[in-house]
């Protein structure tokens, strides 16, 4: 406030060449001067810390920018680091789940795989044992005819020999007598 008062009084008086008006100069830097001199010590104190204040206010202002500054930077770089950190991952997890596609693909290629070579094998086992079947009888065929055969050669050489003591009737044939066996 004095330096207000000081300005205005001292520094841009109203004057018009060495004419000033309405202002005695040296008298007014003089009660200016009386004024801080009569001001009592705890206000030059309270300006000296004033200006104490104002410096540790602007050194504050410019320490938190920088504090503010390097958050930011720090923050920016969390956050980097974080969007590496889910890229990997999900990276990961693709390849992940494509593995676990690709075995689970190679599962139903297997398992359809062994429904094939199981239907295959059954069809097989049961042409092979119709086959079989088919030739056991054919087998079974020509021996009953060879049988028939030699048991006709049999009643025949036995007819032949047979001795003169038994009678004709008492010679029953092979055949007949497997006949009156099984029925």
């Amino acid at each position: 406030m004095l330096e207000d008062l000081e300005e205005l009084a001292v520094d841009r008086p109203k004057q018009i060449g060495p004419i000033s008006w309405g202002v005695n100069k040296d008298e007014i830097q003089m009660q200016i001067a009386k004024v801080r001199a009569s001001l009592p010590g705890e206000v030059k104190q309270a300006q000296t810390l004033t200006r104490e204040a104002e410096r540790h206010v602007n050194q504050a202002k410019e320490e938190a920018e920088k504090i503010l500054e390097g958050s930011k930077k720090e923050g920016e770089r969390l956050i980097a680091e974080a969007q590496k950190e889910a890229e990997r991952i999900a990276h990961e997890a693709r390849l992940q789940q494509e593995r676990m596609l690709s075995e689970n693909e190679i599962l139903k290629l297997a398992k359809a795989q062994a429904d094939e070579i199981r239907t295959s094998a059954d069809r097989e086992s049961s042409a092979l044992r119709r086959g079989s079947e088919d030739y056991a009888y054919n087998v079974l065929n020509q021996l009953e005819s060879v049988v028939a055969k030699v048991m006709t050669t049999i009643d025949r050489g036995k007819a032949e020999i047979r001795p003169s003591s038994l009678p004709e009737t008492a010679v029953v044939p092979a055949r007949d007598r497997e006949k009156a066996k099984v029925g």
